[in-house]
């Protein structure tokens, strides 16, 4: 017999699996002995009383063979077979690459960064020089931006595609197993580009192809038909299927849409700031202590309001995190966050936005469907030129909502370090009001967010592109360019490294389909 039940267990009794199946045993009014074997298949954290909980899910097996059933990958060897063009090798790409090996199709993948060790030295460069290589950076490389930014896999697609699926296929190349039981799973950025290489190691294995320092500079598009891309200017590679997997991040190739007339649409989007806390305070909130009980993770937090006729929300929340400088050039500022596996930081940050509509953008209706990019790069450039390096402008939270210059702002996580402004009156006006009213409502439910120790950074930017590569819903093809199938963030069609995993897959399998018609 198996059976699913759910049973409650203090932190410091989360790891003590004996004590777990007495509790277990009680519950279904069992020996003890009547249990063969029990998984935990999902755990959370109540936080709710003064005294946190987890919640365990767990699957029991009653006097018969444990069975774990999980997905099973047969991988193909495609040297030989059919190739289908991948542009991009963040979560989306390299996902769809893992299923067209599956499908018995070569992908190919062209990235224009670095490999993911080698990236690490121009990481090192924006840290402590303030030097940003616009090919090889936060945003930019093997694995995309999600290698250094925590590796979030919390999402709300499971409509879109299979999550299970996603997270064992992280697992299989080197992610803990945790990850597939957590409610709000992460895989940190110390072990992401470990796992990263590995995914790269599987697909050269079965014959997939992968070329670092390869930017795509143009499709090559006949009869509006996708016949291959152009790489760094003057290299052919050509497939009659490409999955344009590029980060929200690659501005030059939604500028390459826009000069060859190829469709593509403004979408919303949010930007705002960076808010950083002692991680003390963090936890206090959450759990109602200043000391962490064991098997306790660094509290996070999750935020979500309308203030006058917009969504203020949190973004990206890094407990036990740091700031990082997301840059792709040298004249912007652009921030986000990354915590390592073990979330250790002394302290937390998360974006802190507002969405950014039609309206807001009156002063860039000449740009058109890029109103939305030219407002966002317009921002990042004001902040850069505060400082004229990574510096990011500051202000402690009390004085951005009244509106005085901060004297002094304390310590920070934000290697390049900070420096006092008043950014009340340096963001864009929409943003800043609305931020204001959102964080003295935050403070009434979660007492403490209004703290004279919570420092605002500018800009948190990137949260999503904004524009769209419109496709169609059916076929994934471009709504203009048969072959052409737009993918993942820097597309518009997801908003997580999990749900651009699926997007992904998704596309995989319509670039499978597409590619066995006969020319």
């Amino acid at each position: 017999m198996k059976k699913e039940i759910e049973i409650e267990v203090r932190p410091e009794r989360l790891k003590d699996y004996e004590f777990i199946r007495k509790l277990i045993a009680k519950k279904l009014s069992v020996l003890k002995e009547e249990i063969t074997a029990f998984k935990i298949i999902r755990r959370s954290i109540d936080a709710r009383s003064k005294n946190p909980i987890f919640r365990v899910k767990n699957i029991v097996f009653l006097n018969e063979q444990f069975q774990d059933q999980k997905p099973i990958f047969k991988f193909q060897n495609v040297e030989k077979s059919q190739p289908v063009i991948i542009v991009g090798s963040g979560p989306a790409g390299l996902f769809a690459a893992l299923k067209l090996l599956e499908l018995n199709l070569k992908p190919i993948i062209l990235e224009r960064g670095k490999d993911v060790r080698t990236r690490r030295r121009d990481l090192k460069a924006i840290q402590q020089e303030s030097k940003v290589n616009p090919e090889s950076n936060y945003c930019f490389g093997e694995g995309g931006a999600g290698t250094y930014s925590d590796g979030k896999l919390y999402t709300r697609s499971k409509k879109r595609g299979d999550v299970n699926r996603i997270l064992q296929l992280f697992i299989r190349h080197g992610a803990s197993e945790d990850i597939a039981i957590d409610s709000h799973p992460h895989i940190g950025s110390n072990k992401l580009p470990n796992v990263v290489k590995e995914m790269r190691e599987t697909i050269l294995k079965y014959g997939g192809e992968f070329h670092f320092g390869s930017k795509v500079s143009d499709l090559i598009v006949r009869d509006s038909k996708i016949q291959g891309v152009i790489v760094n200017g003057n290299e052919e590679y050509l497939a009659k299927s490409v999955i344009l997997a590029v980060g929200h991040s690659a501005r030059d190739v939604y500028e390459l849409f826009k000069k060859r007339g190829f469709y593509i649409e403004k979408k919303e989007f949010a930007m705002g700031v960076r808010i950083e806390h002692p991680q003390k305070i963090i936890d206090y909130i959450q759990y109602h202590s200043f000391e962490r009980l064991p098997n306790l993770p660094a509290a996070s937090y999750s935020l979500h309001c309308q203030t006058d006729g917009r969504g203020v929300y949190s973004f990206c929340m890094c407990p036990g995190g740091v700031i990082i400088p997301a840059s792709t050039s040298n004249s912007e500022i652009v921030l986000n966050g990354m915590s390592t596996s073990r979330r250790d930081s002394p302290f937390a940050n998360s974006g802190l936005v507002v969405t950014i509509k039609d309206e807001d953008l009156k002063e860039y209706e000449k740009f058109g469907d890029f109103a939305g990019l030219e407002f966002q790069r317009d921002f990042e450039r004001k902040m850069f030129e505060l400082t004229g390096s990574q510096i990011a402008p500051a202000q402690r939270v009390t004085d951005f909502l009244k509106g005085s210059i901060s004297s002094s702002l304390g310590d920070t996580s934000y290697i390049p370090g900070i420096k006092s402004a008043p950014l009340h009156e340096l963001l864009p006006e929409n943003i800043a009001k609305r931020l204001q009213k959102s964080i003295l409502f935050f403070d009434k439910s979660r007492k403490g967010l209004y703290s004279q120790e919570a420092i605002i950074l500018a800009p948190e930017s990137r949260t999503s592109a904004p524009v769209r590569i419109k496709r169609d819903k059916e076929t994934l093809m471009h709504v203009q360019i048969e072959g052409l199938f737009p993918c993942g963030e820097g597309a518009g069609y997801a908003g997580g490294i999990v749900s651009a995993a699926i997007d992904g897959e998704r596309c995989a399998e319509a670039a499978a389909r597409f590619s066995r018609i006969p020319f």
